[in-house]
């Protein structure tokens, strides 16, 4: 049995179904179009995950990604990132017995090769930005990072290029944003609004750590494009200028909106 979605199920909610499905975009055209929800939100999906992670192998999180139900896609997720986490530390012990399913046999390396095995399961924003950088970002800290290069500028899916920016947190966290801005510049001229968004916010966590470096950046040539040109402020996207400027004192943001 899967302990994970048989208590996820017990928590679904029909009554939050018609809120969620609107809000994560699931209309025709819309960029979660067809998703389906339980009605869980997400404190909820974190306090069961919470308790039943310890219980969960590969399969059981392999069976939650493959359903048509976001939520189960999420519990799955965090469920992976707390493997993750606590791997290749001590044995499992599920109510006193050492598991033999659950993370005492699962690696850090095994936990990784999953998740980028699934990355077609990851298909919305809070999928993406609540378990790409606790689990790519945490492994690539000290390894070499071309795969979320690689991510943001061949990614198959508008889901696996946010994953090579977002991912950048971790380093961020780290006091590095080298690959921040560089990525940033990968998908500087993206066509989508959810990775504009997704850009402005990193670069706005990459300032907090280093206003001169994002200053820099900003006021630095595009040489992304030729059809760009002059300072990265004004070629960018007004909504990732927004974000990326959201923390600067008000005249100073006002001047570069301007």
């Amino acid at each position: 049995m899967n302990t994970l979605i048989s208590e996820m199920m017990a928590k679904a909610d029909p009554a939050q179904v018609a809120g969620l499905a609107r809000f994560f975009k699931t209309g025709p055209g819309q960029y979660g179009e067809g998703d389906k929800f339980l009605g869980i939100k997400v404190p909820v999906t974190r306090e069961v995950v919470k308790r039943c992670w310890r219980e969960v192998g590969l399969e059981d999180l392999r069976e939650c990604l493959q359903s048509e139900y976001h939520e189960l896609r999420l519990a799955g997720l965090l469920a992976l990132v707390q493997i993750f986490a606590h791997a290749d530390r001590r044995p499992a012990v599920v109510s006193g017995k050492p598991s033999c399913q659950a993370r005492a046999a699962i690696s850090r390396q095994e936990c990784i090769d999953f998740y980028l095995k699934h990355t077609d399961r990851i298909n919305n924003w809070d999928l993406v930005d609540l378990s790409c950088y606790p689990l790519l970002g945490e492994w690539l800290l000290d390894k070499d990072r071309c795969l979320l290069y690689e991510l943001a500028e061949h990614g198959r899916t508008i889901w696996e290029q946010r994953i090579g920016i977002v991912s950048t947190m971790t380093f961020i966290r780290h006091g590095q944003t080298k690959d921040t801005f560089r990525i940033a510049d990968i998908l500087l001229h993206h066509p989508h609004d959810l990775i504009h968004k997704a850009v402005g916010w990193l670069l706005r966590e990459a300032g907090k750590r280093d206003k001169a470096a994002l200053t820099a950046y900003l006021n630095s040539e595009d040489n992304t494009d030729p059809s760009h040109r002059g300072p990265r402020y004004r070629t960018m996207p007004r909504t990732m200028l927004r974000y990326a400027i959201e923390k600067f004192p008000e005249p100073e943001r006002q001047s570069y909106l301007k």
